[in-house]
């Protein structure tokens, strides 16, 4: 839709460099069948940014993009269509409508974190709750991942944490639906998408879990291992919140648990 857009930022080593094309789409790791041009993430944000400010062309933009077939559309478009809702100039209700709109064309943890990570408009206020609590039950892996990378993101106070938990807790892991396989892909395979994932499916649901509190532990460690003393989260989820914890600097030295 706007490739002639991107294809002047493609990477030079995405094009030339077979084991370094290889390399940046397996980091995506997008489903099997999506396109990948070979756009680093400035170079994608700085688009995104003109194409939004241009408020007539962004908005007929936008208006393709929602109507193009589900999966049509480069990993790049993707990640293009959320920044400009991020950056273009539009009224709460009607940036959110947009959104709902675009969410569920989340297939993949680099479109959901980037977009997430760039809600500057997210407050941690009523509205942005109510926006994000459908996708917190949903039974589709990236829209529950996108609630809670948003508020990890955006929204993360010390005294919403409880509710936070709460809802994690009440997550039904086994009836959200993934189209991701486990398994395990060797370094020199050929197949470029593999579709798998390390973890038990819906893993981006369960690392996303992990992350969000293992960022809570940097930002509230006391109140994050009070809530954890009592959690019913699964013992999977609460081995990759520790393996998180101690790969980050900020908290691999903090204890994950209460120590007693």
């Amino acid at each position: 839709m706007i490739e002639k857009i991107l294809e002047p930022y493609i990477s030079e080593k995405f094009m030339s460099d077979a084991r370094y094309r290889k390399g940046h789409i397996r980091i995506i790791n997008p489903l099997p069948g999506t396109s990948v041009l070979g756009l680093h993430i400035p170079d994608m944000r700085k688009i995104a940014a003109r194409l939004a400010s241009e408020e007539e062309q962004g908005g007929e933009l936008i208006e393709r993009f929602e109507a193009a077939p589900e999966r049509s559309l480069y990993y790049e478009e993707y990640m293009v269509w959320g920044m400009m809702l991020n950056r273009m100039r539009l009224p709460l209700e009607e940036r959110l409508d947009r959104l709902r709109v675009f969410v569920p064309h989340i297939d993949n943890w680099a479109v959901c974190d980037c977009v997430c990570a760039d809600a500057r408009w997210a407050r941690p206020d009523g509205r942005t709750w109510d926006f994000i609590r459908p996708y917190l039950s949903s039974g589709r892996e990236f829209e529950v991942r996108f609630g809670l990378i948003l508020y990890m993101s955006r929204m993360m106070e010390e005294s919403s944490l409880p509710e936070i938990f709460k809802i994690m807790e009440s997550i039904d892991l086994e009836h959200i639906h993934s189209d991701y396989r486990q398994g395990k892909v060797s370094r020199d395979s050929e197949d470029l998408c593999p579709g798998l994932t390390a973890g038990r499916p819906p893993y981006y649901v369960r690392m996303g879990m992990a992350w969000l509190m293992a960022t809570a532990l940097a930002k509230h460690p006391d109140t994050t291992r009070s809530l954890l003393a009592h959690t019913r989260l699964p013992e999977d989820v609460l081995r990759l919140y520790v393996r998180k914890a101690r790969e980050s600097f900020r908290t691999r030295d903090i204890p994950p648990f209460q120590t007693i």
